[in-house]
């Protein structure tokens, strides 16, 4: 099997997109409580996107861990819904650039083939790089806004925008494996990740999706939407509260994750502002 078995492609016939870059995120191991898929979702819900592309989900699933879902359509008949990774892309003429996107879901098995029709719809609509969204398990405080870090496996690239180079040894997902194979590409490829509080997991949590929003705004930017979600930050936090009103030794775990929060500097990373004028100096040296 190879990737023009599996991948659905439509872009030959779209006007030309200006400067795009991959934005990319998947439901599974790197995406706790749906964050960085989230996001993605926020920032394109009332602009009109095109699909260009649709891998079918048949050979990456197994679909007794990730089922299909029955519903009712708008005439009252049943239709199946399977696991969708379609790629869409849509135009920020108000913007530095255009976006091509994946809200998906991370697939269970043949990932390499997966992560090739990746790679050709980076390269078919002549992306200048990709950056990858996730979310993680942390101890951060559900009272803040979480930090937002950037990393990427290629060291020339870490050096020119100031950011990491993942030090982790162990199991890792798609989005890891992606990353090494856009490398080996010569496709420029940026992770980045936020944090979720660990003892909220099966909550929402609109503070991190809002927190990557922002950071996408300033390093893209595109305009994001970031602030019409404060709306569903507001509500949840009174949701969170509610949830450990109740027990008092989470909250004095939660007022000390607070000190602990407030008291460390900020994440040894560029800020939005920083991160964003190094990337945009970074792509406009690649044309």
């Amino acid at each position: 099997m190879i990737s023009k078995d599996v991948l659905t492609a439509s872009w030959d016939d779209i006007a030309p997109l200006r400067d795009p870059v991959f934005l990319i995120a998947l439901r599974g191991w790197f995406d706790v409580s749906n964050a960085a898929t989230a996001a993605i979702e926020w920032c394109v819900q009332e602009r009109v996107v095109t699909i260009v592309g649709s891998i079918d989900p048949d050979p990456f699933f197994d679909f007794t861990h990730e089922r299909p879902e029955v519903y009712l359509d708008e005439d009252e008949e049943r239709q199946l819904r399977w696991p969708e990774n379609d790629i869409y892309v849509a135009r920020f003429p108000e913007g530095a650039r255009d976006l091509v996107l994946l809200s998906g879901v991370e697939p269970h098995i043949h990932w390499s083939t997966f992560i090739d029709c990746i790679v050709d719809v980076a390269q078919g609509l002549k992306c200048s790089a990709v950056v990858s969204l996730g979310a993680l398990a942390d101890q951060v405080p559900h009272t803040r806004l979480p930090p937002v870090v950037g990393s990427t496996t290629n060291p020339d690239l870490a050096r020119r925008l100031g950011l990491s180079q993942p030090q982790y040894q162990g199991p890792t997902g798609v989005i890891g494996v992606m990353q090494e194979r856009f490398d080996r590409t010569g496709m420029p490829a940026v992770s980045l990740r936020v944090g979720v509080p660990h003892y909220l997991t099966n909550a929402q949590h609109p503070r991190s999706t809002a927190a990557l929003l922002r950071h996408l705004e300033h390093v893209l930017g595109v305009p994001t939407n970031h602030g019409g979600i404060d709306a569903d930050v507001r509500r949840w936090a009174v949701l969170h509260e509610e949830a450990v009103e109740d027990d008092a030794q989470t909250l004095a775990y939660v007022r000390m994750l607070e000190q602990q929060f407030d008291r460390r500097a900020e994440a040894a990373i560029p800020t939005g502002e920083d991160l964003a004028a190094q990337f945009e100096k970074f792509l406009r040296e690649q044309d």
